[in-house]
């Protein structure tokens, strides 16, 4: 097993070990990581439990002992193909900065195909605690940190989403795979010349909106928020869309997952109380972490509304394309041509609503 160190951007140096992990029988390559992680693990009593919520990689928890109380290292293989579309460099430069700040766990190595990092206690989201004051307030005071990171820190600070929807069009279009897995319920994949269509007109629409640039996640699903109920805290995780964006498509983003991934359910999204609410501790967080005085003008509050309203389209045209892109190379069981179609839905039911919504 080879092992090599890279600089990190004048920091700590970055571990990276010369193994290959296969998806399909992970044990071997997890034991030589392991080898070298935590040499004092005798391989006969490593556990390995897989966990199956993910739908772009394959995540396993290692511990000896007990799952549920010993220590758990985390590792993450990364998903078929997804190195077209994945800045996994960026990724690793994202793990460190939130880690300083308090924000990330810590990252112990990168391998061939994947990384090693800690595990957050605490229990991953479900819809129940999603909705409840208490913890989405947890959510939108963590969100508002992580967007006070200043950009001095990791390097360019434009906006990322025009490039990458950019770019995971230009991959869909120029991909010739045929789909890894059809759809089971046999819907036809949305239209190029719509989506194409309907990014331009939005484009033209939000570069008018004075929506700051931030360091966002990008991807806060249900699945990426980590509730420690004894700490009274949350953790956000996963970070392989982390980076500069716009304030309001980070919380539009965040809002469209309300309605879900198995089952899209646009019902669900949050209703205006739970959004005023939600918005009203975001900011108090944000002005705080920035040096400002904290108090939230209801002015204030409205006009962020109309901005998360308004970018919270084009992240289902970003999410529609990254699912083609998948149903296209990824392995994983999931209808992802179904999931393409719930959002291109759900994009139009939501454009009818917002599109023409008047900023304060």
């Amino acid at each position: 097993m080879e092992m090599k160190r890279y600089p990190n951007d004048g920091c700590c140096e970055r571990l990276h070990l010369d193994v290959c992990v296969d998806e399909r029988t992970p044990r071997h390559g997890i034991l030589e990581l392991l080898k070298k992680l935590r040499p004092e693990w005798k391989p006969e009593d490593i556990q390995i439990k897989a966990f199956t919520e993910g739908i772009t990689n394959q995540l396993m928890g290692c511990c000896v002992g007990s799952l549920m109380q010993d220590p758990i290292l985390l590792v993450r293989v990364y998903g078929q193909m997804t190195e077209l579309f994945m800045d996994r460099d960026k990724e690793m430069e994202m793990f460190r900065v939130l880690h300083k700040h308090g924000c990330g766990p810590e990252l112990y190595c990168s391998f061939t195909n994947g990384i090693c990092y800690e595990f957050v206690k605490g229990v991953v989201l479900d819809d129940t605690l999603l909705r409840q004051p208490s913890v989405y307030r947890l959510i939108a005071t963590e969100m508002g940190k992580i967007h006070s990171i200043k950009s001095g820190e990791t390097g360019n600070s434009s906006p990322v989403l025009w490039s990458r929807l950019s770019q995971f069009l230009n991959l869909v279009q120029s991909s010739d795979a045929p789909e890894q897995q059809k759809s089971s319920t046999h819907v036809e994949a949305p239209s190029l010349k719509i989506i194409i269509k309907e990014m331009e007109e939005l484009k033209s629409h939000l570069t008018h909106i004075n929506s700051p640039v931030v360091l966002c996640h990008n991807d806060l699903l249900t699945k990426n928020v980590i509730y420690n109920q004894e700490e009274g805290a949350v953790k956000f995780i996963d970070y392989e869309y982390a980076d500069f964006n716009y304030q309001a498509y980070d919380i539009g983003n965040h809002f469209n997952e309300f309605a879900g991934i198995n089952n899209v359910d646009s019902s669900l999204y949050p209703s205006c109380e739970l959004q005023f609410d939600w918005l009203t501790a975001y900011l108090e967080s944000f002005k705080w972490f920035n040096g400002m005085d904290s108090t939230v003008t209801k002015k204030e509050v409205l006009e962020l509304y109309a901005q998360v309203c308004k970018f919270s389209l084009v992240a289902h045209l970003f999410w529609c394309l990254w699912a083609l892109l998948q149903a296209k190379h990824s392995t994983i069981d999931f209808d992802f041509q179904r999931y393409a179609m719930a959002r291109f839905n759900y994009y139009f039911e939501k454009k009818q609503e917002f599109f023409g919504m008047k900023l304060p």
